[in-house]
């Protein structure tokens, strides 16, 4: 006959799991810090797509209604603006920019990376020091360029300072790569007969596409968003890009200030840079890792 063994009656009770509040603490900071980067831009998109009273009225108007929404901020960006030519010039100016630095950069980097040219650390020393120098105090020095060269009014004028001022991050940037990859891939392709241009072109920059990728987004979006140049050098409105046309959006009246047609222009100006990044989001991860990596 088996007995049943009873719990003594003053057992104490089992312990109950402790709260982990390092990662309690770890979400509550990671959800502060979504929210407080993404305020600005949850702001500027309900702003778009609120109307004019809902935007001035005297209490702020978080959650707005239906009857409170709308989207003709946007219609009027383009109905009563020449909005998509701003885009188009800001496109082109971003990206013909851009393939210029990754052009010229790359085989440049390559060059320091591979051969032994003297000078070399006197060259990097410059090149680093271009790359922290302000770009606004070139301002002035690029003015009296432009006037003397008659390149105002004229895509140049802003394709050329922002291929030169990203240039040497792209330099910097793609000579790391070069250092890392194995030299020898590039003996054996020198024993099949390639050239120097066909192995930079069919085996070496295929490898550092994740930095072509990171560089070239970075480029972008300098180039995508600079002001004061656009502003000194373009002065013709319909060669105007994102940034200068935003600006100066004007309301029905003179001390009236467009908040949704410029929020709505804000959200336009900056969504092809979120497609961008998102498009190439691994690219862009696997060069700001690879090239802080050895080996």
């Amino acid at each position: 006959m088996t007995t049943v063994q009873q719990p003594a009656p003053n057992a104490p009770a089992a312990d109950k799991p402790a709260v982990n509040w390092k990662s309690v603490l770890l979400w509550v900071a990671v959800v502060l810090t979504v929210l407080f980067s993404l305020g600005p831009v949850l702001w500027q998109l309900l702003t778009s797509i609120k109307t004019n009273s809902a935007i001035t009225a005297d209490s702020v108007v978080y959650f707005p209604g239906f009857d409170q929404l709308t989207l003709d901020h946007y219609i009027g960006l383009f109905v009563d603006s020449q909005f998509l030519r701003y885009i188009f010039n800001s496109a082109l100016v971003a990206i013909v920019s851009t393939l210029l630095c990754l052009v010229i950069g790359s085989p440049a980097a390559y060059a320091l990376a591979r051969l032994r040219i003297p000078g070399e650390p006197i060259i990097l020393s410059l090149v680093l020091v271009v790359t922290l120098f302000p770009y606004i105090l070139l301002f002035l020095g690029l003015l009296d360029l432009v006037r003397f060269t008659g390149l105002a009014n004229n895509y140049l004028a802003l394709i050329i300072p922002y291929t030169a001022i990203n240039m040497p991050l792209t330099i910097l940037v793609m000579r790391s790569f070069f250092q890392q990859l194995p030299k020898d891939l590039e003996d054996s392709a020198k024993v099949d007969g390639y050239n120097t241009v066909q192995m930079l072109t069919k085996i070496v920059l295929p490898m550092t596409l994740p930095a072509l990728v990171t560089t070239g987004i970075l480029a972008f979006i300098f180039a995508w968003n600079e002001y004061i140049f656009a502003l000194t050098f373009i002065s013709r409105a319909s060669m105007q890009t994102i940034p200068v046309a935003a600006a100066q959006l004007g309301g029905t009246t003179t001390f009236e200030v467009p908040y949704g047609p410029l929020a709505a222009a804000t959200i336009i100006g900056t969504l092809p840079l979120i497609v961008l990044v998102l498009f190439f989001q691994r690219k862009i991860v696997q060069g700001l890792t690879a090239g802080s990596v050895k080996g």
